[in-house]
């Protein structure tokens, strides 16, 4: 039997799905579902922490998001902006250092004027690291990582100066993912990092997922062996 057991998580992916199914169930406007889905995020960073998850990535706006409806796109921005001044004061309190991964130039400039202020406020955090991928697709940010290493005019580099260009830089490769909603495929979430990361997935939809399950995925996780090709 392989030795390579990892028996704790330090660096988790996250995809939130089902706000808008779990708001149908209940009977809600599909926006009070975001609404739910953003303090549920909250929640999860507190049991993060508890567990000595030094590191996680929230997927919370994809570069495929921007085609819903006009006002469930602007409903969402105005919700980040929110977010931005009010809601992530208990991170940035508990000395959390937070970033931001995805396509800059598609976001607004109050949004990113506030995520630029959040990040650097947050930079010296030391008790772990948030980063919210918004915006976000995988194979746009390995492109995005080519073009600009074509930019500089490389032509041969290794995987350790690729990772260097990308959104993600500085962010480890997360030990598991997991997705929440029911769905069972990664919708172009880290694409790069993800290769040897454990995959969790819960029909729980986002909003009603809980600190019980969250544990018990990484109870789970601890379980698994981690033979990482070898």
């Amino acid at each position: 039997m392989s030795n390579e057991t990892n028996k704790t998580a330090t660096s988790i992916g996250i995809i939130i799905d089902g706000n808008r199914r779990w708001a149908k169930e209940h009977n809600l406007p599909s926006l009070e579902g975001h609404r739910k889905g953003y303090e549920k995020i909250l929640e999860t960073m507190e049991w993060a922490r508890a567990a000595s998850v030094k590191e996680v990535i929230i997927y919370a706006f994809s570069t495929e998001n921007w085609n819903r409806s006009e006002e469930e796109v602007g409903y969402l921005m105005k919700l980040f902006e929110y977010a931005f001044d009010t809601g992530m004061q208990d991170l940035i309190t508990q000395d959390v250092r937070i970033r931001f991964i995805g396509e800059r130039a598609r976001l607004p400039e109050n949004i990113l004027k506030k995520m630029d202020e959040v990040a650097e406020q947050t930079k010296e955090g030391k008790n772990g690291t948030v980063a919210f991928a918004l915006s976000y697709g995988g194979r746009a940010e390995i492109l995005s990582a080519v073009n600009a290493l074509l930019v500089k005019g490389r032509e041969v580099v290794t995987e350790e100066e690729f990772r260097e260009v990308m959104w993600s830089s500085g962010l480890a490769d997360p030990d598991l993912i997991i997705r929440t909603g029911g769905e069972k495929r990664l919708s172009n979430f880290l694409t790069w990092q993800s290769v040897y990361s454990e995959l969790f997935f819960t029909d729980t939809k986002w909003p009603a997922f809980t600190k019980e399950e969250f544990n018990s995925i990484l109870a789970d996780f601890a379980l698994r062996e981690r033979r990482l090709g070898k």
